[in-house]
């Protein structure tokens, strides 16, 4: 690093056929660097020389562009999206590409008893992570969101594999893109389709959207249908279900096309990766209604009668997961009541998924729900899915208002004026008049804007508003100055997202 002028990150030191790989940072830019005793870098890598060392060695600067990314990866599988099968996994969306490394740190302890020091199941990793939602407000390509995240495994060494979820696809141009950047996990969002109105329909109402379900979609009739479900029991162990035909009626119309047109991007998928380039997980839950437990059995039997394979499945749950906040009860708040009920509701799913599967259970808009972890850990012990995103955004604003009170409290100033108008596509339930005032809080209090309910929501919601403000002349008003404090104070900032997934993760791994 002396002799070529940088940072060396040793974690990301790592040699093939002669040659030496590692991540250089010179100033505020990070550089792939290459040592090489052959006159020129190896094959499919580019860059320029940064001079000849000592015993022959030349160094070569390359940059972190996708050719690079790509040869990278050919050149060391574990940099490379792997699919990670029902082991108990956490998904680390990361909204600005920077919080790879501080995931890794959190991850890594999973892995190792505290107090022996001995091997243990720990969570495998997502590390790329991100929907086409998100990819929009980012400005973010999913290569982008890939190679990003394969940038911060290479440099916090991690060779444990990890997986690359393209989350919340609605179609066959959002799963050509992703599949195309080389994603693993393919999360089918069919909510679109579910017809949660269905729970209130009755009679000849609800007889007449049965009817019309795309049966020929299903490769299905409606007295098949009855025929499979009608009259029997189904015993999954700790419980045994029944429907009667309004039960029936109601899981078809409410879910028939959801399965449908999961089962129709599943066989793109099929088409176009084979069935070892992926894996798939279904999510229903941003949905009007809960998922009950014989709308589950339903969904489950009927993608396994269409063929479809999957590792884990969302379903809505009771009570509210909103986004950035503890878990709450229907009423809103998280009491004793609300999680006994959430308990009982989370084991006749966790009976399902181990009858028909087993799957894992996925915990959409999972982060900072920290009063179900126990239960989630105790009632679905390896077959659970925790998967997180604006989480990390938030660590990154409260790193930020550590070293950069002013463009904090500007950003927080402008999500509150962003939200009410950015809350339409989410569930959240923040009141902008509960906020604190931005400019009535003292410097050393900003980070602790992060822990109050109304404004962590807000600026939670407002983030694509947040990175796609402008000036008057174009140049973003925020991003970039943000993406420069966080790479200016990377350690604050791995800190800081280290000590939250900590608080996430601990719940879910085994003890001594």
């Amino acid at each position: 690093a002396e002799a070529v002028g940088g940072q060396l990150y040793p974690a990301s030191v790592t040699s093939q056929d002669g040659a030496l790989f590692c991540l250089l940072r010179q100033g505020q830019e990070k550089h792939l660097a290459i040592l090489t005793q052959e006159p020129g870098l190896p094959q499919g890598f580019h860059g320029d020389p940064l001079g000849e060392l000592s015993g022959g060695w030349r160094a070569w600067r390359c940059p972190r562009d996708p050719a690079n990314a790509q040869a990278l990866r050919r050149s060391f599988p574990w940099l490379a999206p792997q699919r990670l099968g029902i082991a108990r996994s956490v998904g680390c969306g990361d909204r600005l590409g920077r919080a790879t490394p501080g995931h890794v740190r959190s991850v890594a302890k999973t892995f190792l008893d505290p107090d022996t020091g001995a091997e243990r199941p720990g969570m495998m990793p997502i590390y790329a992570q991100q929907s086409i939602r998100e990819n929009s407000r980012t400005g973010r390509t999913p290569q982008e969101v890939l190679d990003d995240a394969m940038w911060g495994v290479f440099q916090a060494g991690w060779r444990r594999g990890y997986g690359a979820d393209a989350d919340h696809l609605k179609s066959r141009e959002d799963v050509d893109a992703t599949l195309a950047a080389g994603y693993t996990f393919f999360t089918v969002d069919p909510g679109e389709h579910v017809a949660s109105q269905a729970d209130h329909l009755r009679g000849a109402a609800l007889e007449e959207r049965l009817a019309a379900l795309p049966w020929e979609l299903l490769e299905d009739s409606l007295a098949d249908l009855r025929r499979r479900y009608l009259g029997r029991s189904f015993d999954l162990g700790s419980l045994v279900l029944t429907f009667d035909p309004g039960d029936l009626a109601v899981a078809a119309v409410k879910y028939g096309r959801a399965v449908a047109h999961t089962a129709r991007l599943y066989r793109h998928l099929l088409a176009q990766a084979g069935p070892q380039g992926f894996e798939l997980e279904m999510s229903v839950d941003e949905t009007e209604t809960p998922t009950r437990h014989l709308e589950h059995l339903y969904i489950a039997t009927e993608l396994k009668r269409l063929g479809v394979h999957w590792v884990s499945l969302a379903p809505r749950f009771v009570g509210r997961f909103e986004k950035g906040v503890d878990y709450m009860g229907d009423d809103g708040r998280t009491s004793p009541e609300a999680l006994a009920r959430f308990r009982q509701d989370l084991a006749g799913h966790v009976a399902i998924a181990r009858a028909l599967g087993p799957y894992k259970l996925s915990l959409h808009s999972g982060s900072d729900k920290f009063s179900i972890y126990p239960i989630a850990a105790q009632e679905a012990g390896s077959l659970v899915h925790l998967k997180t995103a604006g989480t990390s955004y938030l660590e990154a604003l409260r790193a930020v208002a550590q070293v950069a009170p002013a463009l904090f409290r500007a950003i927080y100033a402008f999500a509150r004026e962003r939200y009410p108008e950015d809350r339409a596509t989410y569930h959240v339930s923040a009141q902008v008049d509960r906020m604190p005032d931005p400019a009535a809080i003292p410097d050393a209090d900003l980070p602790d804007v992060l822990d109050q309910f109304d404004a962590r929501q807000a600026l939670h919601v407002t983030f694509g508003s947040v990175l796609n403000a402008r000036r008057p002349d174009g140049s973003y008003r925020f991003k970039a100055d943000l993406l420069a404090i966080l790479d200016r104070h990377e350690e604050e900032h791995y800190a800081a997202l280290e000590r939250h997934f900590d608080r996430h993760l601990g719940p879910f791994v085994e003890k001594s």
